[in-house]
């Protein structure tokens, strides 16, 4: 199945996941992306697959209210304190998602030849079937679920300025990833507005 813009519950069952399209216009939303792309402590992401250590071409930067630790792929990261442009992003979304978010983490795909492979969003550390905001901005890029038990893939195309909550059941029912193409060249930077409760 393949969505673009709506406001409705894009899974057709075992969870939710809401896309809202674009919310920002794209004048603001391109200086906000050239700021954080400029500004931000950006640093290359390192993971172990079958306990090799990878680095990856993917950066990340994380942030939230306190130096909360963040472990993923037995990595772990330590959140810096927010920025005034970050704190007016995490607003917004807090203000179109009707959720309330503590932290942040970034993630600069420099072009469409870096992705993100199938996982979901259950760490111990985040709030259990607490709202995952995605925010959008720089390059569309199509985004993939696929539920664990019947293998049912729903794809989403992520546009510029835009928004994806996940909630509910969806990290407990659905992997998601973020297919890698040859045909997109320019930069994207997604933001996903977590809640961390077990530190």
């Amino acid at each position: 199945m393949d969505l673009f813009n709506t406001s409705s519950n894009i899974l057709p069952y075992d969870g939710e996941t809401i896309y809202y399209g674009p919310i920002l216009p794209l004048a603001k939303t391109k200086r906000y992306f050239d700021h954080l792309l400029e500004h931000l402590p950006w640093e290359s992401d390192e993971i172990f697959i079958f306990g090799k250590r990878i680095i990856t071409k993917r950066k990340v930067a994380w942030f939230g209210d306190e130096p909360y630790e963040y472990t993923y792929s037995k990595s772990t990261k330590t959140a810096l304190p927010w920025t005034k442009k970050l704190l007016e992003l995490k607003e917004l979304v807090e203000k179109n998602s009707g959720e309330t978010y503590n932290s942040c983490l970034l993630n600069l795909y420099h072009s469409g030849e870096e992705g993100m492979g199938w996982h979901t969003d259950d760490e111990k550390e985040m709030k259990k079937d607490g709202a995952i905001a995605s925010m959008s901005l720089g390059a569309e890029r199509y985004f993939v679920f696929k539920h664990k038990g019947s293998k049912e893939n729903i794809k989403v195309l992520l546009q510029n300025g835009s928004l994806l909550v996940m909630k509910g059941k969806t990290q407990t029912f659905w992997q998601h990833r973020l297919p890698p193409t040859k045909k997109i060249k320019t930069p994207r930077i997604n933001l996903t507005f977590r809640t961390v409760v077990n530190q």
